[in-house]
C-alpha cells in the first residue's frame, strides 16, 4: 500500500543563492506564469484577429493592476498582522496575496485598456480567461514551497507536511495537513482544458459562442472550485465568522449564472465597453 502514499513536503522556498542575492520559488513561478500566459493570450488572440502587440500591451496593464491589488487585498484583511509589522506589507516576495484580490485589479485595468484602445473587453477577457486559469495553477506551487495556504489536519496518503514554524499555534502537534495548493492546481488545470476545448469549439464552429461566454464560465467554473476547497482551509481571510474567499465565489457564480442567462436565454449582449 506504500506505493499509494504521496507525502508531499517543501525542499525549500528558495530556488538558488548566489551570495547576497536568492531567487525564491514564489517569484519564479508568478513570473513563468505571466511568461506563459502571454505567449498563449497572442496565440489565442490571433483566431479572433487581435494584435498579438495589444496582448503584450494588455498583459503589462493586468500586472501593473493585478499584483498590488492582489497585495492590498490580502494585507487590508490581515491588518491586525500588517500594522504591527508595517514593514512586511511591501514583502510580496514571502507570499500573501489573494487571487480576488488580482481578479479585481485586472478587471479595472483591463476596462481602462479596452476603452483607451477602443476594444470589446469581453473579446479581451474570452482571450486571456484560459491563460489566467492556468497561470493560477502554476502560481499555486508557490504556496507549496512557501509552506502556505494548507488545509486542515489529515492522515490521507496524499499529505502535506508542514514544518513546525509554519504551523498555526493550535495546530502545532499535527504534522500532516490537506494540500489545498494541489487541489486548487489540478481544478484550475481541469478548468483551463474545458475553456479550450471551448475555445476551439467555438472556432471550428464558425463562432457559436458568443461574446463574453469563456470569460463567464471562467468565473463559474472556477469558482466552483474555490467554495469547496476554501472549506478546508484554515488560513482564510475571514470578515468575522465568514471566509471571504467563499463569499467572493458564491457572488461570482451567481454574476457568471445571469451573465449566461442574458446571452442565451434573453439573447441580449453583455454591456460592453463603446468606442
Amino acid at each position: 500500500m506504500n506505493f499509494f502514499i504521496f507525502t508531499f513536503q517543501s525542499p525549500s522556498p528558495i530556488l538558488f543563492e548566489i551570495g547576497p542575492i536568492s531567487l525564491r520559488w514564489y517569484g519564479f513561478l508568478i513570473a513563468s506564469a505571466v511568461l506563459i500566459g502571454v505567449f498563449l493570450s497572442q496565440k489565442l488572440g490571433k483566431y479572433r484577429n487581435i494584435d498579438p502587440e495589444l496582448i503584450s500591451d494588455l498583459v503589462i496593464w493586468l500586472v501593473i493592476g493585478a499584483i498590488p491589488a492582489a497585495r492590498i487585498y490580502y494585507v487590508l484583511f490581515e491588518w491586525q498582522n500588517y500594522a504591527q509589522h508595517p514593514q512586511d506589507i511591501i514583502a510580496i516576495w514571502q507570499g500573501g496575496i489573494a487571487i480576488h484580490g488580482a481578479i479585481i485589479g485586472g478587471v479595472i485595468s483591463a476596462l481602462i485598456f479596452a476603452k483607451i484602445n477602443r476594444q470589446s473587453f469581453w473579446q479581451l477577457t474570452d482571450v486571456i480567461a484560459p491563460s489566467l486559469i492556468l497561470g493560477q495553477a502554476i502560481g499555486r506551487w508557490g504556496n507549496f514551497f512557501n509552506s502556505e495556504a494548507f488545509g486542515i489536519p489529515t492522515n490521507l496518503p496524499w499529505k502535506l507536511y508542514i514544518p513546525v514554524n509554519n504551523r498555526p499555534i493550535q495546530y502545532i502537534n499535527f504534522e500532516y495537513f490537506h494540500p489545498t495548493f494541489l487541489y486548487e492546481s489540478l481544478w484550475n488545470i481541469g478548468v483551463f482544458t474545458l475553456l479550450i476545448i471551448l475555445f476551439f469549439w467555438s472556432i471550428k464552429n464558425n463562432d457559436k459562442l458568443k461574446t463574453g461566454t469563456i470569460s463567464l464560465i471562467y468565473l463559474i467554473a472556477y469558482s466552483l472550485g474555490r467554495v469547496w476547497i476554501e472549506g478546508f482551509r484554515i488560513d482564510s481571510l475571514m470578515l468575522g465568522f465568514l471566509r471571504i474567499a467563499q463569499i467572493v465565489s458564491l457572488s461570482a457564480i451567481a454574476f457568471g449564472i445571469f451573465g449566461l442567462i442574458w446571452l442565451y436565454v434573453l439573447k441580449k449582449s453583455l454591456p460592453d465597453i463603446k468606442n
